[in-house]
């Protein structure tokens, strides 16, 4: 079977999705609101295919429409700040009649700021920088990026513990050495901007991976684009 890339455009706003094969799509849609005002909440969403994660997605806003291959069940995750983090499961198998499989959540306040610092930073967890940008081949951090950035630090601040390693990657186009010096100096930058903001440096952890472990081999420029990131993983907390 012939593999192809999608990258689609979400309605709730910028993200992207990668997938590898072609199969009869379900749409996942619905809204997020608060459980205790039942206002429209914006959060960050991501999601998975399971068991293995072969197909990612992210988007972000109060509400979600995208796409998933009826063949396989999907994780989701919605975060947003002061919110307990939820988690889902969604199966294709419940779509109705129109392909669609509608989930409305309701975010609930957490019991407790240490609870969340708990649930939504766990050991182990990798975040990526959706909205980290660098000028293209160099490693000087874009101004847009820097609200995101802000959120890392006030994460690090809130959990006194929390020990963090960001991860450089890059796409696997050009030289390998020279992919993984600009990854290595891409993360030394954001670490310089966190401990700006106050964070300790011993707390913040880097790494770089070159293009050495690409989200997708697709020869696109949306495949190159989703292969360049940097990502947080949380080593302690």
């Amino acid at each position: 079977m012939k593999r192809t890339l999608f990258v689609l455009g979400f309605i709730v706003g910028l993200g992207s999705t990668c997938f590898s094969q072609t199969d009869t799509l379900v749409y996942a849609l619905g809204s997020i609101t608060s459980a205790a005002t039942k206002e429209p909440v914006s959060a960050r969403i991501s999601y998975q295919s399971l068991p293995y994660g072969s197909k990612i997605g992210f988007a972000s806003g109060s509400s979600f429409n995208f796409p998933l291959f009826d063949n396989e069940k999907y994780s989701i995750v919605v975060e947003a700040a002061g919110y307990a983090p939820a988690k889902y499961i969604l199966d294709p198998a419940e779509a109705d009649a129109d392909r669609k499989v509608v989930r409305n959540i309701e975010l609930a306040l957490p019991n407790s700021a240490a609870r969340t610092a708990e649930e939504t930073h766990t050991v182990g967890k990798v975040m990526r920088l959706d909205d980290l940008n660098f000028d293209a081949g160099r490693s000087i951090i874009a101004a847009s990026s820097y609200s995101e950035l802000d959120e890392v630090a006030t994460m690090l601040k809130k959990n006194p513990r929390m020990v963090i390693q960001l991860e450089g990657h890059t796409d696997t186009r050009g030289n390998a050495n020279a992919n993984l010096k600009l990854s290595e100096e891409r993360v030394l930058a954001v670490k310089k901007y966190l401990v700006t903001k106050g964070a300790n440096k011993n707390r913040v952890k880097t790494k770089a991976f070159g293009g050495t472990q690409p989200l997708s081999m697709e020869d696109t420029e949306a495949a190159h684009s989703l292969n360049r990131r940097v990502e947080v993983r949380i080593l302690e907390n």
